[in-house]
């Protein structure tokens, strides 16, 4: 009996993220998606004569200097792209403050850019790690194939409860051979990925979301209380009211994004940063919008 409450209880939470992100899907992020994303995926198609207005940097030298005169490179939009959703199931997306779960707000974004791909004709397929691959679900199209990330997402119950980004991205780029527009979804908190993730974003669009809940960036003065470690199980206690605990805190919080942000930024990796009590769809159309801009 249990066992049933449980799959009920899965499928409502499917149904209810299918409800809201389809239609958001629909209505504002298919077409900005398509902008931000399908014209990053240009095939060579053929050559032609140069005509006034071309872009110069479109020129064919070989083919120019063979016939001595102008030539330029004719690319068209690639008409199907792999999108793949590399999502952190660590330990630490069991946490939530307020509105909702790390681990929710993370199924309701890779929802929303996978009913997006498919309605743009793009196979999805996910990558689940914690400090190891956990799981694989290859590209795919189709409906039914994304109620099943979804379901997923919100079932998964991984082996390890670590975190090691590197894992991911190193599987990221050995597994999908053609290149792809790929969604890194974590809090970041851990590190050591920066080589693994200057590759991958050679190899693949990469995007990075953020995942955040603001109780992590202050630490509330609650006295002297026991703090466990969501993926090492590891305990200990902590003032939280001394003044010098919460300034180091701050401190270490604050250097820790810049640091973040740093990565990004010289791996050309775009980024956005959601947390958990704000709607998602205002830092998703900014990133999207930017991407368009480009």
């Amino acid at each position: 009996m249990e066992q049933l409450i449980t799959k009920q209880d899965i499928f409502r939470k499917v149904r209810k993220i299918e409800i809201k992100t389809r239609g958001l899907s629909q209505q504002i992020f298919s077409g900005q998606y398509h902008s931000a994303f399908k014209g990053r995926g240009m095939a060579f198609s053929e050559v032609r004569e140069y005509q006034y207005g071309d872009d110069v940097r479109s020129i064919d030298w070989n083919v120019t200097a063979r016939f001595n005169h102008p030539f330029v490179k004719v690319f068209e939009e690639e008409r199907e792209l792999t999108v793949m959703l590399l999502i952190d199931v660590s330990g630490s997306q069991e946490f939530g403050s307020k509105t909702q779960l790390k681990k929710m707000l993370t199924a309701e974004l890779a929802a929303v850019l996978a009913f997006s791909a498919i309605q743009n004709n793009d196979k999805v397929g996910v990558i689940f790690f914690s400090n190891t691959v956990e799981k694989f679900i290859p590209p795919k199209k189709g409906t039914s194939h994304i109620l099943r990330i979804i379901r997923e997402i919100i079932s998964f119950d991984p082996i390890h409860r670590m975190t090691d980004i590197a894992e991911g991205l190193r599987f990221l780029t050995s597994a999908i051979k053609k290149r792809s527009t790929a969604f890194l979804i974590s809090d970041f908190i851990n590190q050591g990925f920066e080589q693994p993730m200057r590759i991958a974003a050679r190899k693949h669009d990469l995007i990075a979301l953020r995942i955040t809940d603001k109780r992590e960036s202050t630490l509330p003065p609650m006295g002297l209380v026991k703090f466990e470690d969501a993926e090492s199980g590891k305990e200990m206690w902590i003032d939280t009211s001394h003044k010098d605990v919460q300034q180091h805190y701050r401190q270490w919080i604050q250097k820790e994004t810049e640091q973040l942000n740093i990565l990004f930024t010289k791996s050309g990796v775009d980024n956005v940063h959601i947390y958990t009590d704000e709607d998602y769809v205002r830092p998703l159309m900014k990133l999207f919008k930017m991407r368009a801009d480009k």
